[in-house]
């Protein structure tokens, strides 16, 4: 029950278990096929490109900045948690002028304090978080991406948290690039970072490939160098370079890299998970089991954490009781009751519990037993709790 990895549902492992395919044999490149349509489907967007990169989320994402950002780019980064800074860092080291805006944790921001400082800033880039797992928030994007394209500046955001749990609307929102994970909402084993991105950003990516390549003349290079340096500066990665992924991804099939075979066979069986269950009913699912759970966490006497008008609905954030070791109730619940909840980071750590309610393990047995467990263990270490009344307050949410 952290906010990922999750639970991976049994069909997944099941499929992970069939026989390997070469990655041209055509039932693969059929896979492949199906994966982008899928894709296009949880993504909510009519992009060409929605493919999967090999490697755990970060990979998708490092992959994107480092195939958009040229060298002295600035990129605008609005941070409201931990993983804001990665988005710093990953910036910086692809050579921008990053620009900070900050806010407290536990919130999030008003779009138009986003708005007024990209007008302030004139960035080639916004980069930011959809959900923020670090604080339990969720980030409102529609008039930031409507903004954005009006003003010709890049939007691009870490979705990974938010994929297949919460609606992502790539396309009504405006959205550039949209990197996700598989082993959050997906209920898929970390491994794969399928991304999404529009003609707006492969024509950024291909200007970099072109160069790269060497299709210019040495004389046209040098002259685009004296006039343009900072379109010369080619993609630094090639495993990362979506240039190329794009073509091994096209029906060119061009080779890359050696596809990740079993880890495909997992993220089209989560897909075809998703879509039968369908987006609008996921996301109800999603819903219930969190007012459930909060309701039962409420009903023990404890204090939720972060703006309730911005929360994100598959991580739920409560302040730990004053006098209560949070690592001991940790560690308890994992070694006698098999459930396992996170703590948090920087400001937060050691102050608030992070429980996850994300994919397949996001039902109601899960948090049932979240809730009984929990007062058990807080009783146990001196925590005066209403006994039984978390789970009755839940049953409630379910049988209302």
């Amino acid at each position: 029950m952290t906010p990922g990895p999750v639970e991976v549902d049994p069909r997944v492992l099941r499929a992970m278990s069939y026989p390997i395919l070469g990655q041209f044999d055509p039932e693969f490149t059929a896979l492949m096929n199906k994966t982008m349509e899928m894709l296009r489907i949880i993504y909510q967007t009519n992009n060409q490109w929605c493919y999967p990169v090999d490697g755990t989320s970060r990979s998708g994402i490092e992959a994107v900045l480092t195939s958009l950002i040229r060298p002295g780019d600035k990129v605008l980064v609005p941070i409201f948690g931990r993983f804001g800074h990665l988005l710093v860092e990953l910036a910086e080291r692809c050579g921008a002028e990053v620009c900070i805006l900050e806010r407290d944790w536990g919130g999030v921001f008003d779009p138009e304090d986003i708005i007024q400082e990209a007008k302030r800033v004139r960035p080639d880039l916004v980069a930011i978080v959809h959900g923020e797992t670090s604080t339990g928030q969720i980030q409102p994007l529609a008039e930031i991406g409507a903004a954005c394209r009006e003003m010709d500046i890049l939007l691009v955001v870490d979705a990974v948290a938010t994929i297949g749990g919460v609606p992502v609307e790539t396309d009504n929102w405006k959205l550039d690039a949209v990197m996700g994970g598989t082993q959050k909402c997906l209920s898929v084993p970390a491994g794969m970072a399928p991304l999404t991105y529009n003609e707006r950003a492969e024509q950024r990516i291909l200007s970099r490939k072109r160069v790269e390549r060497g299709l210019r003349s040495p004389s046209e290079e040098a002259k685009v160098a004296l006039t343009d340096p900072i379109e010369c500066r080619p993609i630094q990665s090639n495993y990362l370079d979506l240039s190329q992924l794009q073509d091994y991804w096209s029906p060119a099939r061009l080779n890359h890299h050696t596809e990740a075979t079993n880890m495909l066979y997992a993220l089209h069986e989560g897909l075809r998970i998703i879509l039968d269950e369908g987006l609008e009913t996921r996301f109800a699912r999603h819903r219930l089991h969190e007012a459930a759970l909060m309701a039962g966490l409420q009903a023990m006497g404890l204090r939720l954490y972060g703006d309730a008008a911005s929360k994100l609905t598959v991580v739920t954030c409560v302040h730990i009781p004053a006098g209560v070791d949070g690592e001991q109730v940790r560690s308890m619940l994992l070694h006698d009751f098999g459930i396992e909840i996170a703590s948090s980071f920087g400001p937060l750590k050691g102050k608030i519990w992070r429980i996850g309610a994300m994919g397949y393990s996001c039902r109601q047995t899960n948090i049932l037993h979240t809730l009984g467990a929990l007062e058990a263990v807080l009783v146990r270490n001196g925590y005066r709790a209403p006994a039984g009344e978390a789970v009755q307050a839940a049953l409630d949410v379910y049988q209302g």
